[in-house]
């Protein structure tokens, strides 16, 4: 009994310095070894454009390119910041990549794509906050409402962390969404809008037995809303999202079960790399924190670290949000020298640099180039001028990732995707919705969401990480 008081507490007896230099790593979420939660068997991924060569293009260009001091380093960047994008967008793009998408092989190695597994379902599911649900992980739970989940408290013994053992570490379904403090900050408000489904249903006189499954399903409803109607014209312009709700996908149409493309997992949807920002800040008037070190995960949140989501999203009444970087081929310094707490020890320093690692993953899964599925799609192709990699004595065709981010700042002024980045990734977003027979699209497409709104009849990301206080009358 004490041991399960003391995990539903989760108040830590020594509180981590987010700034200590010496602490042991947590987790490295990204290091192939790391094979704890990799499937037995599990969901395939495809190709998108199977008849399309692979691009070939050696390791010692892609480290070029990628390593700090390289074409992905923002010192090549025209501007630091977007002008309409909030700077959580890329966070929920995030939050939405570990709800779909897991991959343990190692980046280096050329696998054979009839071997490549899926760790997740391709289904906007939350499966990354319900895990198995609370039988198969009674510990997301609390033990005193047992349809509510479980959050663990901070110094003040405020509900604002994820819920931890006595070591620290997350308990969630997926340990990437303890990377960073943004990521598991938004685990956390999707835990808190759950609770409050939970309340709500009551109220209405759902059955204590029903209790977990409907609120599930009304979160993950208004999820999948957010993702059609907030975050897709955010993401591919909103002329372009409803072209595609009104005339439907041109190249991605799965029959059964949705595989994930290797053009949508592996570049065009890596885009949100270089949308991070250097530095954050989570409460009013506190101070800039970097991405890295400063705002690493892995460790209880501590009171001053509670974001203010109306900070990173733009909230009706509120002043502007900070914006994002702008989609334009360079990443942020902490992302081009990841720390050993997410990487795990290195034989290749090269491979601190998530730019390299993006580069190395799409010739390992064998993906074409930028221009090939450019002229392939119908959309004129960039110059080699505007990708800008003959500076870096390569003359060849593109690879796809990088070349959807310069599409982006060519073509959209890095505001949003450009033509075919926003094609592979409008077209896989909506078939994994479509094709999921639990979604809101395909039980109801009448279905509004329920929760409120600021804005009448226009329910967004910023209503239900901020959600608006109660009328009260007099």
């Amino acid at each position: 009994m004490k041991a399960q008081e003391e995990l539903e507490v989760v108040v830590p007896t020594r509180l981590e310095s987010w700034r200590s230099p010496q602490r042991p790593a947590r987790d490295h979420c990204m290091a192939p070894g790391r094979n704890i939660d990799a499937p037995l068997s599990g969901h395939r991924y495809t190709r998108m454009f199977p008849d399309l060569p692979h691009l070939s293009i050696g390791p010692e260009v892609l480290h070029a390119l990628g390593r700090a001091g390289g074409a992905c380093d923002t010192r090549y960047s025209t501007r630091a910041e977007s002008e309409t994008v909030a700077a959580g967008w890329p966070v929920f793009g995030q939050f939405i990549a570990h709800d779909i998408t897991a991959d343990r092989s190692p980046v280096t190695h050329h696998d054979d794509e009839a071997f490549l597994r899926n760790a997740r379902s391709a289904r906007l599911d939350l499966e990354c906050v319900y895990g198995d649900g609370p039988v198969g992980n009674p510990f997301l739970f609390s033990r005193k409402d047992p349809a509510k989940m479980l959050l663990g408290l901070n110094d003040r013994g405020d509900g604002e962390d994820l819920p931890r053992n006595q070591e620290g570490i997350a308990l969630v379904g997926d340990p990437r969404q303890d990377v960073h403090l943004l990521i598991s900050q938004m685990h956390v408000a999707m835990l808190k809008a759950h609770n409050r489904l939970v309340d709500r249903l009551r109220e209405d006189g759902v059955s204590e037995a029903d209790l977990v499954a409907e609120a599930r399903r009304a979160l993950t409803w208004h999820y999948q809303w957010v993702m059609l109607f907030d975050f897709l014209p955010a993401t591919i312009g909103e002329e372009r999202t409803r072209k595609l709700l009104k005339d439907g996908p041109r190249f991605f149409q799965p029959t059964g079960t949705i595989a994930i493309p290797f053009e949508f997992a592996d570049a065009a949807y890596r885009f949100g790399h270089s949308q991070m920002r250097q530095a954050y800040r989570v409460q009013r008037g506190g101070d800039d924190l970097t991405l890295f070190p400063d705002l690493i995960g892995f460790r209880s949140v501590t009171s001053d670290r509670v974001i203010d989501w109306s900070l990173l999203f733009d909230v009706p009444g509120e002043p502007l949000a900070a914006r994002s970087r702008p989609i334009d081929g360079c990443l942020a310094e902490p992302l081009l020298k990841l720390p050993v707490d997410i990487t795990g020890e290195l034989d290749d320093q090269d491979f601190q640099s998530l730019a390299v690692r993006d580069l190395q993953r799409g010739v390992a899964t064998g993906l074409p180039s930028g221009e090939a599925v450019a002229t392939l799609v119908g959309e004129e192709p960039l110059l080699r001028d505007e990708v800008g990699l003959g500076e870096f004595d390569w003359s060849g065709e593109t690879p796809l990732w990088y070349y959807l981010l310069k599409e982006a700042e060519v073509r959209e002024g890095g505001e949003r995707l450009g033509p075919v980045g926003s094609l592979i990734v409008g077209e896989v977003l909506l078939a994994i919705l479509d094709g999921d027979p639990e979604s809101f699209r395909s039980v109801d497409r009448s279905w509004q969401p329920t929760l409120p709104s600021r804005i009448p009849d226009r329910f967004g990301l910023a209503d239900l990480l901020v959600p608006s206080e109660p009328k009260t009358d007099g």
